[in-house]
C-alpha cells in the first residue's frame, strides 16, 4: 500500500491519521524524541524546568523578524504599523505572536552607566514604551544582541563582557525573545560566549526566550539546549531556492536534538520577499514547518500579497509546526531530486511530505511501511495545501 502523488508544481504535504495505533513508527522513520538526556546536568535540567515552568517555546516559536526585508532600515514606526498588520491580518490569531526587533536599533556607545541606549533618531519612544504597545495588542516583543564587542552591523556595542547588565535592561524593557549573535567576538569558544548570557537571563525575572544564533558553525545542535530554546543550525538564508534546499538538508542532521523547548533553527523565513516563485515558497514554508522551525516571517506584512498571507496562513501546516508531540520530521528518501519526508504527530498522525526537487515534473510514492503504518489498516489521508481528505484503506 502507497501513497502516490504527481509533482506539478514542487511540493504535496499531507497528514495521514491511522484508525489502529502507529507501529514502530519513530523506528521506522529513524526518528527519535530526545527531550531528555541522560548525560546532561544539572544546571542543563534546571535550566530546562526553569523554561517549561514558564511556558517559553513549548512549541516552536511564531512571530516576525526585521532583517530579512529591513536590515538597518528599522523604526519605531515600522515596528508599530507591522504589529498592527500581524493582528488585522489574521497572523497573531495563527500564533504568530513575536515582533523580533533585529540589529542597528541602538545608539553606537553605551551611556555612562554602562547601559545600552535605543537610537534616539529611530526608536524616539525608547523600546519600553514600544514594549508596552505591542503588549497591548497582546504580541510579545523581541530584541537582538551579540555575543562579541560590536554586533554584526557593526552599528552597535554587543554584550560581550555585559551580560548581566543587559539581561536585567531587557527584562525591565519588558523583552519576551532575545535573538543572540556572534559577531566580532574575542576568539573564545561559543559554547562559553552563549553561555554567559543564558546564565544572566535566568537571573532577572522575566522569561525570555533565548535564541542563539552561532550559524551551526560548532554543531550547536549538541550543546545548546542546555542554555537556550532555540539554535541557528546554519548561515543565513538568502532568498533563493538553492538556499532554501541547502539549510532544509543542513538543519535535517540535527532532528533528533530537537523537542518541547529546544529547537532547531535553521533561520527565519523568506517568503514574500519575491525571490522565488509561489509554489517555492510554499514549499519553503512547508519544509520549515514540519521541521518544527521557529515561523518568523520576514517580509513586509503590511504590504504582503494575498496569495504570500495564504501561504503564511495556512493553519493546517500552522498546527503541525506546532504539535505537542515536538518531533522533528526528517528525510527519509531522495533519489535524484525526488523526496520523501515524514514525521510523527499526536493522535496517531503522521506528516509525510513530497517534494520534488528536480527541474521536471514526476511522480512520487511512499509505502505506509516507509512512515511505520501498517498497509493493512485503513487510514485517513488530508492534504494541507489542497484542503482535501481521503479515506485509504487496503483495497484502495
Amino acid at each position: 500500500m502507497s501513497w502516490r502523488g504527481i509533482s506539478l508544481s514542487v511540493l504535496v504535504i499531507f497528514v495521514v491519521l491511522c484508525s489502529a495505533k502507529i507501529a514502530h513508527a519513530h523506528a521506522s522513520m529513524n526518528l527519535r524524541n530526545s527531550n531528555s538526556n541522560s548525560s546532561d546536568t544539572d544546571t542543563h535540567q534546571n535550566y530546562t524546568q526553569f523554561l517549561l515552568t514558564n511556558g517559553v517555546a513549548r512549541t516552536p516559536p511564531m512571530g516576525w523578524n526585521s532583517w530579512n526585508h529591513f536590515q538597518c532600515n528599522i523604526d519605531e514606526r515600522t515596528v508599530k504599523t507591522t504589529a498592527d498588520a500581524l493582528v488585522s491580518t489574521g497572523l497573531a490569531a495563527l500564533g504568530y505572536k513575536y515582533i523580533n526587533i533585529d540589529d542597528c536599533w541602538a545608539e553606537g556607545k553605551r551611556d555612562w552607566r554602562g547601559n545600552l541606549r535605543e537610537k534616539r533618531s529611530t526608536f524616539p519612544s525608547g523600546i519600553k514604551a514600544l514594549a508596552d504597545y505591542v503588549h497591548a495588542k497582546g504580541l510579545k516583543l523581541g530584541i537582538y544582541s551579540d555575543a562579541g564587542y560590536k554586533t554584526c552591523s557593526k552599528t552597535m556595542p554587543g554584550s560581550l563582557g555585559h551580560e548581566d547588565i543587559d539581561a536585567r535592561t531587557f527584562a525591565e524593557w519588558g523583552i519576551d525573545y532575545l535573538k543572540y549573535d556572534n559577531c566580532y567576538h574575542d576568539g573564545s569558544k561559543p559554547l562559553d560566549r552563549f553561555a554567559r548570557m543564558s546564565y544572566a537571563l535566568q537571573k532577572v525575572a522575566r522569561p525570555i526566550l533565548y535564541a542563539i544564533c552561532e550559524w551551526g558553525e560548532e554543531n550547536p545542535a549538541k550543546w545548546a539546549s542546555r542554555y537556550g530554546n532555540a539554535w541557528r543550525t546554519t548561515t543565513d538564508i538568502k532568498d533563493i531556492w538553492e538556499s532554501i534546499t541547502s539549510i532544509a538538508d543542513e538543519n535535517n542532521v540535527w532532528g533528533r536534538y530537537a523537542g518541547p523547548g529546544r529547537w532547531n533553527d535553521p533561520d527565519m523565513l523568506e517568503v514574500g520577499n519575491g525571490g522565488m516563485s509561489l509554489e517555492e515558497y510554499q514549499s519553503h514554508f512547508s519544509i520549515w514547518a514540519i521541521m518544527k522551525a521557529p515561523l518568523l516571517i520576514g517580509c513586509d506584512i503590511r504590504s504582503a500579497s494575498r496569495e504570500t498571507l495564504r501561504i503564511l496562513g495556512n493553519k493546517e501546516a500552522i498546527d503541525v509546526n506546532q504539535d505537542p508531540l515536538g518531533v522533528q520530521a526528517r528525510k527519509i528518501r531522495s533519489k535524484a531530486g525526488l523526496e520523501v519526508w515524514a514525521g510523527p504527530l499526536s493522535s496517531r498522525r503522521v506528516v509525510i511530505v513530497l517534494w520534488n526537487r528536480s527541474k521536471y515534473r514526476a511522480p512520487i510514492s511512499v509505502g505506509w511501511r516507509e512512515v511505520g503504518l501498517s498497509p493493512s489498516n485503513p487510514v485517513s489521508v488530508r492534504d494541507l495545501w489542497a484542503i482535501a481528505s481521503t479515506v485509504w484503506s487496503h483495497s484502495n
